[in-house]
């Protein structure tokens, strides 16, 4: 499976290698020759398939090298898209501009054109990952609650040298500013390990998330790579309660917390409800949002899942939607009601586009007395 999926991929950055290629060979056509057009196009291929060996290779054998030479595949395989969006968008415009304009000023603006479209969407991707919305819902759910409840939720925050402390001081400003009751961090806090949230001395920052209720957290599937043991405990230090396959009443409220699927040992939810008293409010944090349609049959009142980042980049978006029932947003199902987010952080590379970093914020009422 594995491998078919990585030809997949192999195969599919041959072709958009070709588009960049032909990009370049008109972007550059009148200041270079034929040789030059055929060296543009060598030089297109052999940077990206210099990169696809590495990562084959893995070249360097340390795990720092792997992970920079991983994002920088990443990186080159969004610039190959975001080309094919610039080249899209450019045959558009020469579509709509041909009968209107020349062929010789024409060409100047398109070659003008092209560049500064895929600079721009450079830029906006760099803004959706760095710059976090603020999401409302309200629900109301069918068992009765002190007063109403206000939470906080983020996830999916990756911690590590290209997202940390600065971006841990928005988010406790957002969630004093809204004035949540409860913290919830469904998963994938740290990208991987702890070395950079050690080294950047992340943890007075990441110390300022505080709730009255409480700050609670589970463990993704990035939090599960053999680093999960400190990654709990420096969550812990911080003051973030780390529920580990397993459930805890406090305030009224049953707070239940799943590590990701990778985790070959968690139990299922229902098993994880046995014996509890589910006639509190039932709030489950799980990092995929895999299980959905088996949790509707269960006494669950809210779910927070993150995860599959709502594609991160598009056209992934539309990807996740088609293997996902619920892959972004909110929906009331069966009994509950289910949230999932494309998450505060970002995997792999500073980019969004087609989704956003963001930060949820659900007004929970209960049934009147």
């Amino acid at each position: 499976m594995r491998f078919g999926i990585f030809l997949l991929v192999a195969a599919l950055l041959q072709v958009f290698t070709f588009g960049l290629g032909r990009s370049l060979q008109w972007l550059f056509a009148p200041l270079v020759g034929i040789k030059g057009r055929k060296w543009l196009m060598a030089a297109a291929y052999l940077a990206t398939n210099a990169m696809l060996a590495g990562v084959i290779l893995q070249i360097g054998g340390y795990i720092e090298a792997k992970i920079w030479l991983f994002r920088l595949m990443a990186l080159w395989m969004v610039v190959l898209l975001f080309v094919m969006y610039a080249a899209l968008a450019t045959f558009l415009l020469y579509l709509l501009l041909r009968k209107t304009l020349s062929s010789p000023p024409l060409s100047r603006s398109l070659r003008i054109f092209a560049p500064l479209f895929f600079v721009g969407l450079m830029g906006l991707s760099v803004y959706n990952a760095y710059t976090p919305v603020v999401r409302h819902q309200t629900v109301q759910i069918n068992k009765k609650l002190d007063k109403p409840l206000r939470i906080g939720m983020a996830s999916d925050l990756h911690l590590g040298v290209l997202f940390g402390a600065r971006q841990l001081d928005a988010l406790a400003e957002i969630m004093q500013r809204e004035q949540v009751d409860m913290i919830l961090l469904p998963g994938d806090l740290m990208d991987d390990n702890v070395q950079a949230y050690r080294a950047e001395n992340m943890q007075p920052h990441l110390e300022k998330l505080r709730a009255p209720l409480g700050v609670y957290a589970t463990l993704g599937n990035h939090d599960l790579f053999g680093a999960q043991a400190e990654i709990k405990a420096e969550l812990e230090k911080a003051g973030i309660r780390v529920l580990v396959n397993e459930a805890l009443t406090h305030q009224g409220l049953l707070l239940v917390g799943r590590n990701d699927d990778i985790d070959y040992s968690r139990v299922p939810t229902e098993a994880l409800l046995a014996g509890q008293n589910t006639d509190l409010p039932v709030l489950l944090m799980d990092h995929r949002p895999s299980e959905i349609e088996q949790h509707q049959h269960l006494p669950i009142d809210i779910q927070v899942s993150g995860h599959v980042h709502n594609g991160q980049v598009a056209p992934a978006n539309l990807i996740v939607r088609a293997l996902n029932r619920l892959a972004y947003g909110y929906e009331a199902i069966g009994r509950g009601h289910y949230f999932v987010t494309s998450g505060y952080g970002f995997w792999g590379v500073p980019m969004r586009l087609g989704s956003q970093s963001e930060v949820w914020i659900i007004d929970v009422n209960g049934l009147p007395e």
